[in-house]
């Protein structure tokens, strides 16, 4: 009875294992084939996602969720449409003209080190007379790709279609998902397999709490480190401050990404700007050192803490993966997915760790305890000490 027991359950393994990697293999083809269309639709879903607790709040204090969503998606509408009048226009100006001026600012950087390095600085890059001029050429023509690239991505196309999707598409999908969500959440709890649901249940709390982390917590931190610094830095006189400061917070989500960003462009733009001031160049950095400090101590224990629990390397790994396959919906996917994967694999590992495989292979490794002889005195062996024993030889 236990053999069959047994095959029986290696047989319902090996079914269940079979339908969830083709449901898996399935997913991952229709987000590949789909990937065009998927950004106002992933943006929803992030969006009510992250809207979600506070339509239940609402619900608390006697709004229908109906009336609850009306009001959340109106805010939302509104916050969009204060955003498009006062901060697009200018937001657009800036990046059309760091485009145009970016390999013009390349220049001066390289022009400023030439006249101002120490000797023994440039010493260390004059034993090639050609390379000066190479790093001049490389660092031109990479300024000059980089402008083209940002004035395509504001210009093409694809990105006007993107954007209208945006602003259409979304606010309708965030309706329909607010109103939906507990019951698709209760739907989705129904159909899960009855053996195992308070498994299921569990690694889907943990899930939660990990793309919670992230999409509440690090977005609350990319939204305030965004505003700090692009406030900051269009206070100090900046040119293209708010541009730099709010592509620094968004880029926070990836680590010291948004920071090593922002901070190179506002400290290659001070220098361009101010020089010889070196006061609003000290100003700058010093922005930039307190956005790290007050996120480090602050932002992140408290808005996100050890939740995420991803390692930086496998974050940015599943950042260029999922962007590199599904574009930018890719970015918008990557991060969570990764977060589940992350609590996939850690229960794999618990579950392997608690198997006969992993238990009776360290019980055949483990070496024997050599018993300590009784003392002289006659006492017991478990009463000897190391100090007798080191003692008695």
């Amino acid at each position: 009875m236990a053999l069959e027991r047994a095959l029986e359950g290696a047989v319902t393994l090996q079914r269940q294992m079979i339908f969830w990697s083709g449901a898996l293999v399935a997913t991952i083809l229709l987000l590949y084939i789909f990937s065009g269309i998927l950004l106002p639709f992933v943006a929803g879903f992030a969006i009510a996602y992250f809207l979600d607790p506070l339509a239940d709040w609402l619900e608390k204090h006697g709004f229908s969720r109906i009336a609850a969503t009306i009001a959340i998606l109106l805010l939302f509408i509104l916050v969009i449409a204060v955003f498009m009048l006062s901060l697009l226009p200018t937001l657009s100006s800036q990046m059309s003209g760091l485009a145009e001026r970016l390999p013009e600012y390349s220049k001066a950087l390289i022009d400023l080190y030439n006249k101002n390095a120490p000797a023994w600085f440039k010493e260390l890059f004059s034993s090639n007379d050609n390379l000066g001029s190479n790093i001049s050429n490389i660092a031109t023509k990479g300024a000059g790709w980089a402008g083209t690239i940002l004035a395509s991505l504001w210009s093409g196309g694809l990105a006007v279609i993107n954007i209208v999707s945006l602003l259409v598409i979304t606010p309708i999908v965030v309706f329909y998902m607010l109103i939906d969500w507990d019951r698709m959440i209760a739907m989705i709890d129904d159909a899960l397999p009855r053996a195992h649901l308070q498994t299921i249940r569990g690694l889907a709390l943990e899930m939660d709490s990990a793309v919670a982390g992230f999409i509440r917590g690090q977005g609350t931190v990319c939204l305030l480190l965004g505003s700090f610094y692009a406030i900051s830095l269009t206070l100090t006189g900046l040119n293209f401050g708010l541009l730099i400061g709010l592509t620094a917070g968004v880029l926070s989500f990836i680590p010291y990404v948004g920071t090593i960003t922002g901070f190179v462009l506002s400290i290659g733009m001070a220098l361009v700007q101010f020089w010889p001031e070196w006061t609003m160049v000290a100003i700058v950095l010093g922005i930039f050192v307190l956005g790290q400090f007050v996120e480090g101590n602050f932002l992140q224990p408290v808005l996100v803490g050890d939740r995420v629990g991803l390692h930086p390397v496998w974050l940015m790994f599943a950042l260029f993966a999922f962007g590199y396959l599904f574009g930018f919906a890719g970015l918008l996917l990557a991060v969570p997915l990764a977060a589940c994967v992350g609590v996939l694999v850690r229960f794999a590992v618990r579950r392997y760790k608690e198997s006969p495989l992993y238990l009776e292979a360290s019980a055949e490794l483990e070496p024997e305890t050599p018993p300590i002889s009784p003392d002289r005195a006659g006492r017991p062996a478990s009463k000897v000490t190391v100090a007798d024993e080191v003692s008695r030889r």
